[in-house]
C-alpha cells in the first residue's frame, strides 16, 4: 500500500489509519496472524520491501488510486509466490491486466463493510489452509502443461536429443571405420597394421543418463547405460590398439562385440528420433 499521499482524499495520515485502525485489527482477528508494513531495517526500505514480498506467506496489495509503487511491488510478489490478496476502495477502475483477478472492494468510510470483512478474512483463511493454490498469472504462465516453461523445456529437450542423434551417427561412422580397419589388418603383418585415431563421444548420452530429462515411457535408460559401457570399453581397447595389436583386435573381433555394435547405433538412433517426434507432438 502507499506510504505517502496518493490523492487529495488519501493522504499519508489516511493510509496510516487505514492500516492501523482497519486492516491490521481485521487481519489479526484470525488466530496466529500478524499484520505489518515493511520497515527499513538499516535505511534500505526498497531492499526490505523486496525481502518481505518474497518471504511473507501472505501479501495484501491495496490497489486504490492505482499507485505505481504498489503495482510494481505486486509484480515482484507475483513473479515469485502465490498467496496474494488484492483489495481496493469501491469505485477504483482496475486496468485490464489485473481486473480478471478477484479483487475485494471496501467502502471508503471504513464503517460497516460487513461483506468485505467476511470475504477478506475468508481469503486469508484460504491462503493459510491452501498455500499452493495458484493466484499468480505470472507463475501459472511459467509452469505446468502448455505454458511458457513447458514450451522452453520442450525446445531444450529437442536440442539435447538432436545432439544425441548427431553423436550416435558420428559414433556409427567411427565404428564402420573400425570394422574396415579390422578386416584390412587380418591380411597384414603386425608392424604394418593400422588403427583408427578417432574415439567415441558419449557426452550427450551421459547427460541423458545424468539428468533423466525424458520420461521412462519414452526411453529405456538401461539401453543407454549399456551403450555407454560399450563405448568406454571400445575407447579403452582403441587406446591400447597400437601397442597391443593382438589383444585389442581379438577383443574387437569377438562375435559378441560385433553383434552388439552392429545393432546398438541404429536401435538408439531410432529410439531418439521417435522421442523427438513424440515431444514435438
Amino acid at each position: 500500500m502507499p506510504f505517502s499521499k496518493s490523492s487529495d482524499v488519501h493522504t499519508n495520515e489516511y493510509w496510516d489509519a487505514h492500516f492501523d485502525d482497519f486492516l491490521k485489527p481485521l487481519i489479526e482477528e484470525i488466530e496466529g496472524a500478524v499484520a505489518f508494513r515493511s520497515q527499513a531495517l538499516r535505511g534500505d526500505i526498497l531492499r526490505q520491501i523486496i525481502t518481505d514480498l518474497l518471504n511473507c506467506p501472505i501479501v495484501v496489495a491495496d490497489l486504490t488510486d492505482l499507485n505505481a509503487n504498489v503495482f510494481w511491488e505486486l509484480g515482484v510478489r507475483q513473479s515469485f509466490k502465490h498467496g496474494t490478496i488484492t483489495i481496493a476502495e469501491k469505485g477504483t477502475r482496475l486496468p485490464f491486466d489485473i481486473d480478471k483477478k478477484g479483487t475485494l472492494f471496501y467502502s471508503n468510510s471504513h464503517s460497516g463493510n460487513k461483506k468485505f470483512k467476511e470475504q477478506f478474512k475468508s481469503a486469508i483463511d484460504d491462503c493459510i489452509n491452501n498455500p499452493q493454490r495458484p493466484d499468480s498469472t505470472v507463475l501459472e504462465a511459467l509452469s505446468g502443461r502448455g505454458t511458457l516453461y513447458e514450451i522452453i523445456n520442450r525446445e531444450e529437450n529437442i536440442r539435447r536429443l538432436e545432439a544425441l542423434v548427431s553423436e550416435l551417427t558420428n559414433n556409427k561412422r567411427i565404428y564402420s571405420n573400425i570394422v574396415f580397419r579390422l578386416k584390412e589388418n587380418k591380411n597384414v603383418k603386425t608392424l604394418e597394421k593400422k588403427t583408427v585415431t578417432e574415439r567415441f563421444r558419449i557426452s550427450s548420452a551421459e547427460w541423458l543418463l545424468t539428468i533423466r530429462y525424458l520420461p521412462n515411457e519414452i526411453v529405456n535408460y538401461k539401453d543407454f547405460e549399456n551403450y555407454c559401457t560399450w563405448m568406454i570399453a571400445y575407447n579403452y581397447h582403441m587406446d591400447c590398439w597400437s601397442s597391443q595389436f593382438e589383444t585389442s583386435e581379438d577383443w574387437m573381433n569377438k562375435e559378441e562385440c560385433m553383434n552388439t555394435m552392429n545393432s546398438i547405433f541404429d536401435k538408439l538412433i531410432l529410439i531418439i528420433e521417435l522421442a523427438i517426434k513424440k515431444i514435438q507432438g
